[in-house]
């Protein structure tokens, strides 16, 4: 199994591609899609959309894995987040690649065993399953690889039951 993790956002966009051989992960590439801030909103999703399809041409995964816009106090961030989670998932349409969405605390709970785990703890969880010197970076790169590794995860019990 390929899955491409990915956690959106307008500004960075961190994704990871992981690899499943014989049930243990290994991550394939990490990294972030940076757009500028003073750019239009339209070029910035441009951008997202052209690099994003390059990544996936690239590694060509079987499944994108997104964490889900969390709506918090900022209405303008989350509106900005789902706007470029649009795109993301639109890349991923065109290709045919099936699109599963988790909510930060899922992939909290799949990485760590924890809902409310902290960044760091998420970023120490990754290491230890990837048997890497140091977590992914920046943040958004790391949280991508979350995201990858809670799908495979979710998909093991899937295909369990």
């Amino acid at each position: 199994m390929f899955v491409l993790g990915v956690d959106p956002g307008l500004t960075r966009t961190g994704y990871a591609v992981l690899s499943d051989r014989n049930l243990r992960p290994a991550l394939r590439t990490v990294g972030v899609i940076r757009t500028a801030r003073g750019d239009t909103l339209a070029e910035r999703l441009a951008e997202l959309y052209a690099d994003l399809s390059a990544v996936v041409a690239e590694h060509e995964p079987e499944v994108m894995a997104i964490e889900s816009v969390f709506v918090n106090q900022n209405l303008q961030t989350a509106m900005s987040v789902a706007r470029a989670s649009g795109v993301i998932i639109l890349v991923a349409a065109e290709r045919r690649l099936p699109v599963f969405e988790y909510t930060p605390s899922a992939v909290k709970s799949a990485v760590c065993g924890y809902g409310s785990a902290t960044k760091d703890q998420v970023q120490e969880m990754i290491m230890r399953r990837l048997d890497l010197p140091s977590a992914p970076q920046p943040a958004d790169a790391a949280d991508a690889v979350a995201v990858a590794l809670c799908h495979m995860q979710s998909a093991r019990l899937r295909v369990a039951q």
